[in-house]
């Protein structure tokens, strides 16, 4: 087998969370930051909060009330080649 080719690995790296949660698991890092684990994940604790990412849910009502303040496009009637009749 080669040398040095796989990473370090830490049987006992520490894991931190935004919610102030740290517990031990292996990895090729010594430490890790997450921002959702056991603890605060919606699904595990039964709480109905809104995991935002970044502002994700601001973008997207600031899109759909853009997108309803402008006016849709009309559509242009298409002619076919070689009649004169339009189409719909």
């Amino acid at each position: 087998m080669k040398k040095d080719l796989h990473p370090a690995y830490y049987p006992n790296a520490k894991v931190k969370c935004v919610c102030g949660a740290s517990f031990t698991v292996g990895s090729t890092k010594q430490e890790l930051r997450v921002e959702v684990c056991s603890k605060c994940h919606p699904f595990y604790t039964g709480a109905r909060t809104l995991v935002d990412t970044e502002g994700r849910v601001q973008r997207f009502t600031s899109r759909r009330t853009k997108a309803e303040t402008i006016p849709k496009m009309v559509k242009k009637e298409r002619v076919k080649k070689g009649t004169k009749k339009a189409v719909k």
